[in-house]
């Protein structure tokens, strides 16, 4: 690399840095109301043991929390589009702000696991509304490009994500119900702070029908880039959903161990990502960090039943991989086709989540059918496929790229 190559990359970086910090109010409104968004993910994680205990259920059947949640929060991708080209973003974002208080709230009364179920899927649909919705409008309003607010973007989902499990160990630690009433208090607080700070978003010249975010998936970059992230999201919330119960901590356990996993999701999506962009390209970084996550599954898979320690060591490691992944994924997703970013954004998270979906219950399922390690060695093989799927698809993804340096 050339000396001006290097001080141009620098002042690249120095740039980027810069812009990303001088954002307008409403960007940093709808960041922490996403922060609070994401925060919901996490939140149970803590807690999964003890609602077992409580509502007498089995690993199984409390995964279903997270599968409800989030099969509905991937079948309501496709109307997310429908909803705000009609009425707006803002007005978008405070409705799936709105759902999330009321099915949170409702959620810390249920008294059996199929109720809990049933509201996890409401949450799930204001959900749906408020992320698919938050990326855009960030990205329309962030200064510094699409680059960047895909960054802030991230940089949200990995806080959220590290400080639901904190949430959920300091209120769940107490009362197993105290998380999804906290939940629901960060919400109102974020739709607060968005009616006040954001600015009114019109409605887009042209509505988006049903259909438009399958047409997107026509694209050969785009169905490359969601196919692969379905398989990646169910080695993702394997980790997240099924290590509560191998880990065999109290609540304040679990929560320091997902704590420390969210941080590094959050600094090396952030920090680490765009670097190795930069030296790597996206598509070769995508396709190390995948095959590197695979080879910690299978760590996970020879720890499960020998060494909590082992496991707590690599699920904070993994957190690192996963957070180079998301923004990358994300980032793909966004400028790989020419669909317009919503729509681009809404039929990448409707495959995306089914892996969300599928993972919690499986993994639940393979564990108590023939041990824990074949719950992590399925999550493996899903992130190797993952990674087939990038390697298939390639020569789409690599017209994106810009030149490395």
């Amino acid at each position: 690399m050339t000396t001006h190559t290097a001080n141009a990359a620098e002042e690249s970086l120095n740039h980027e840095k810069a812009s990303l910090l001088k954002q307008p109010k409403a960007v940093w409104a709808t960041a922490l109301a996403a922060v609070f968004a994401f925060m919901g993910i996490g939140l149970v994680d803590p807690i999964l043991p003890a609602i077992a205990t409580n509502l007498d259920a089995t690993p199984s059947q409390v995964s279903l929390l997270f599968t409800s949640y989030f099969l509905v929060t991937a079948v309501a991708m496709l109307v997310t589009g429908v909803v705000s080209s009609r009425i707006g973003g803002k007005k978008t974002l405070l409705g799936g702000l709105a759902l999330i208080v009321v099915f949170a709230s409702l959620s810390g009364t249920a008294n059996d696991v199929g109720t809990l179920i049933g509201f996890r899927a409401g949450w799930g649909l204001g959900n749906a509304l408020f992320v698919a919705t938050a990326l855009a409008v960030i990205v329309g309003v962030a200064s510094g490009g699409a680059s960047t607010a895909i960054i802030l973007y991230e940089a949200a989902l990995g806080l959220g994500i590290s400080l639901g499990p904190l949430l959920g160990a300091l209120l769940g630690g107490w009362q197993w119900r105290a998380p999804f009433f906290g939940s629901a208090a960060l919400m109102a607080a974020a739709f607060i702070a968005l009616v006040v700070l954001l600015p009114k978003t019109p409605p887009p010249a042209v509505k988006t029908s049903l259909k438009d975010p399958l047409r997107a998936l026509g694209h050969k970059g785009l169905r490359t880039t969601a196919s692969s992230a379905l398989f990646y999201n169910y080695g993702f919330f394997t980790i997240l959903a099924f290590t509560p119960f191998v880990l065999g901590m109290d609540a304040y356990g679990i929560g320091a161990v997902f704590f420390g996993w969210g941080l590094m999701v959050a600094i090396f999506s952030v920090l680490i990502a765009p670097l190795l962009q930069r030296l790597m390209g996206t598509t070769r970084t995508l396709l190390a960090t995948l095959g590197t996550l695979a080879l910690v599954l299978i760590g996970l898979a020879m720890a499960a039943e020998r060494s909590v320690t082992g496991v707590v060591v690599l699920v904070v490691v993994s957190g690192a991989l996963l957070g180079i992944n998301n923004t990358l994924y994300t980032e793909l997703a966004m400028e790989v086709s020419d669909a317009p970013r919503p729509v681009a954004s809404a039929g990448y998270n409707f495959v995306r989540w089914m892996g969300g979906a599928l993972a919690p219950f499986l993994a639940a399922k393979l564990g108590e059918g023939f041990g824990p390690q074949y719950a992590y060695l399925a999550a493996a093989l899903a992130v190797v496929i993952g990674a087939l799927v990038v390697l298939g698809g390639r020569k789409f993804l690599l017209t994106h790229e810009p030149a490395t340096v």
